[in-house]
């Protein structure tokens, strides 16, 4: 494992959610070589794709006489590997595997394919890329982040040998976190997108502060539904009891952990079918020692263990939902319960290490083969 040379690929380079991808490349035992820029990276951190003029002419030559059949970027990737003496591919995303699949055959090389929420579940995702047919029959292994998305896959066609289900893991320093509870104040973070329906989750704080109406609600993060919530809680007259603060650091969020009373998450399953992996914020929450106030939703109910790490309602239950903070803001006692077992259950079950281990045994293995 400690000599694998693995092409770590991602669509974008650093995007402020995907802070697993960020791990595997920091954390992963071996030589990891970093590509992103599209399904079909066009660039390499540190280093450079760009073909020699020599090698662009040669390319023209051959695909003017049909020599081969992969397209520009796929040439000049393929050469990268080959420069870089990649041993195995670890792709993120389905899309993005099925990208790849003509490169990693051309020279043989292992393809692992990492699965993350809306590759394994939106209805045209699917149909676009043929249920995924070739990158389950190329790839070495397949990951799935949650129990139904290892349903899924299965039920798409990908073999139970070749599956492997592998939940990520909080960095080190949310088990850090030491929560006072002292604030009457919810925590929410993430993109504002219709799987986590942050609209819903304002509605039910909205029903909560009927009961406490001096409770807070922060929600970070950004996305295609900010403005429709920003308006919605201008309509209800609810700037005083929440705060939009944008997109925060993962040391800003540690920050509002230690202070709030509970996580709160309202995921659903939007008519294209987009659904969660398994949050990682949901996670990190509560690693840090809050209870998750959320939904039965993708990989949610795999981490979060009702009425003792938290609490679950079924998607769309706004009233569900509402009681369920009304009941934490009524014994901040019970917060401080949860909260402890909530740690103890994701640092024994769910640590970066455990899925880190798991990552480099499946790229050991493909390695071998």
């Amino acid at each position: 494992m400690k000599n694998a040379r693995i092409a770590l690929i991602s669509p974008s380079q650093n995007a402020y959610s995907e802070t697993f991808i960020q791990a595997q490349k920091k954390y992963l035992k071996g030589n990891v070589f970093y590509y992103f820029g599209g399904a079909i990276p066009t660039q390499l951190e540190g280093g450079t794709i760009r073909l020699p003029l020599f090698s662009r002419i040669f390319f023209k030559i051959q695909k003017k006489f049909k020599l081969t059949h992969l397209s520009f970027k796929e040439y000049a990737l393929a050469k990268s590997f080959q420069q870089q003496n990649i041993t195995v591919v670890l792709a993120q995303y389905g899309t993005t595997a099925h990208q790849l699949i003509r490169v990693c055959k051309l020279l043989n090389i292992p393809l692992i394919t990492h699965f993350h929420g809306y590759d394994a579940s939106t209805f045209s995702v699917l149909q676009y890329h043929k249920n995924y047919k070739d990158v389950f029959g190329y790839s070495s292994y397949v990951v799935a982040v949650s129990k139904k998305m290892e349903e899924k896959l299965l039920s798409l066609g990908c073999q139970k040998d070749k599956l492997v289900y592998n939940t990520y893991g909080p960095q080190p320093e949310f088990l850090e976190v030491q929560p006072t509870y002292a604030k009457k104040q919810f925590i929410a973070i993430g993109r504002f997108t219709n799987k986590k329906a942050p609209y819903y989750t304002i509605l039910a704080f909205k029903k909560a502060l009927e009961k406490h109406p001096d409770a807070q609600l922060l929600m970070a993060g950004d996305g295609v539904l900010f403005d429709t919530c920003k308006n919605l809680i201008k309509y209800y007259n609810l700037e005083n009891n929440i705060k939009l603060l944008g997109v925060i650091s993962p040391s800003a969020f540690r920050a509002y952990l230690s202070e709030s009373i509970a996580f709160v998450q309202h995921s659903i399953t939007p008519l294209t079918g987009d659904m969660e992996g398994t949050p990682l914020a949901v996670l990190e929450s509560s690693a840090a020692g809050l209870p998750v106030i959320s939904t039965k939703h993708a990989g949610i109910p795999d981490v979060i263990i009702d009425n003792e790490t938290g609490f679950l309602v079924d998607e769309h239950d706004v009233t569900g939902m509402a009681l369920k903070m009304i009941q934490i803001l009524d014994a901040p006692q019970l917060a401080v319960k949860m909260g402890a077992k909530g740690k103890l259950h994701i640092k024994s079950n769910f640590s970066l290490e455990h899925y880190l281990n798991g990552l480099e045994e499946i790229i050991a293995e493909a390695v071998k083969k």
